[in-house]
């Protein structure tokens, strides 16, 4: 079994009006919601051997938050332009140009609508809004698999999260 991660990234800075949308940074929040939400994917024993992260400031910030919280040398860490505002098969495209087919586990940073409607297209349950910092596992028997059948939605968890 392959286990896949979609994770939106942590909540942004809207403090400079004019700076583009690319560039935004996390807030303050976002940067407390990123570490707590690696803690819970830990303790689902779902932690990535590859990151593959949209070049965005906030998705970049996330991503490399929450590596650091994992504290994985072995992790492979992959920067893929195209994630940004992507699209449900442009995201699926790059997933399949990157992850090697020993990969067990592989996050995914990058952004709304794409990343909800890639969980909506792609696994077995609908879900309305995958929030900042929410993080989707899904599950296949292979990665050939992903794509071609709906994964198995593990669990879906955000930092507003009561029950988790």
């Amino acid at each position: 079994m392959i286990t896949l991660l979609a994770i939106r990234h942590a909540k942004s800075d809207w403090a400079a009006p004019f700076e583009k949308d690319f560039d935004r940074p996390l807030n303050e929040r976002g940067k407390t919601d990123a570490p707590k939400m690696a803690k819970r994917i830990a303790d689902k024993n779902c932690i990535p051997d590859l990151i593959i992260s949209s070049t965005a400031n906030r998705a970049l910030s996330t991503a490399r938050l929450m590596a650091k919280e994992w504290n994985s040398h072995s992790m492979k860490f992959i920067e893929e332009p195209e994630l940004y505002h992507a699209s449900p098969n442009t995201i699926l495209k790059c997933l399949k140009r990157h992850i090697p087919k020993d990969a067990k586990c592989v996050a995914f940073y990058c952004h709304n609508p794409g990343i909800t409607e890639f969980v909506n297209e792609f696994s077995n349950l609908q879900i309305d809004n995958v929030p900042t910092c929410g993080v989707c596992a899904m599950q296949w028997d292979s990665w050939n698999d992903v794509g071609k059948q709906k994964g198995e939605l593990l669990f879906f968890d955000y930092p507003k999260n009561i029950f988790s």
